[in-house]
């Protein structure tokens, strides 16, 4: 029920940003990405520089004019040298962060860890702990069906290098990255999967599996 409340608030979420964002160019994007997480997190918002930073701007000038559109397209606001959030979330009392998603982790054969940003998706403060990194992964194949993990989902990842047994787990075997459960013996490190499909099986390891991280919510493929 928790978790329905939270999905049905994340979509209202993306909604509202998507309309507010829609005609933005990617750098004025990235700009307003930048702004609502210095803020949210730190309180404060970025120096011009910053924002030179992440949209490749080369003057003092070329940030005001990307904090200009973003006033006019209503999602900022200067509050005397500060800039500061258009509370366009105020009926839901919520905050929010911007996670990465970085590609995506096979629920069967191993693929090549996908490392490059594809996007952010903005997510409730209550779905993540304060301190800790979150990443998105987009789940492929049957491996973990049998446990609420199907093809297309968003994984919403801790990253962590550690697990205890029963996590579900992304790991890099090889450089390419899975996910499965998470068991160590004595002797080996076993990752599971738990699929409708008998053709899948586990995998055992010793010393080349690195765990980047651990699954902590499923999400419909249609998010994003």
């Amino acid at each position: 029920m928790v978790l329905n409340k939270i999905l049905a608030l994340l979509y209202k979420i993306i909604y509202t940003i998507y309309t507010m964002t829609n005609n933005l160019s990617d750098k004025d994007k990235k700009a307003f990405a930048l702004i609502r997480n210095k803020i949210i997190h730190y309180g404060e918002s970025p120096t011009l520089r910053e924002i030179n930073e992440v949209t490749g701007g080369r003057s003092p000038r070329s940030a005001s004019l990307v904090i200009n559109r973003l006033i006019a397209s209503g999602l900022i606001k200067k509050k005397g040298r500060n800039l500061v959030l258009v509370n366009t979330y105020k009926e839901n009392s919520v905050s929010i962060v911007d996670v990465p998603l970085v590609g995506s982790v096979a629920c069967g054969t191993p693929i090549f860890a996908e490392e490059n940003i594809q996007t952010y998706i903005p997510v409730s403060t209550r779905m993540v702990q304060k301190g800790s990194k979150y990443f998105f992964l987009r789940a492929l194949g049957d491996s973990m069906d049998a446990d609420g993990i199907n093809n297309g989902d968003l994984l919403l990842i801790r990253q962590q290098n550690t697990a205890d047994n029963g996590d579900k787990v992304v790991a890099l075997i090889n450089d390419e990255a899975t996910v499965k459960i998470f068991e160590r013996t004595r002797d080996a490190i076993i990752l599971r999967p738990k699929s409708k499909n008998k053709e899948h099986r586990p995998i055992v390891l010793t010393d080349n599996c690195m765990i980047q991280g651990v699954v902590v919510a499923v999400l419909p493929e249609d998010l994003y």
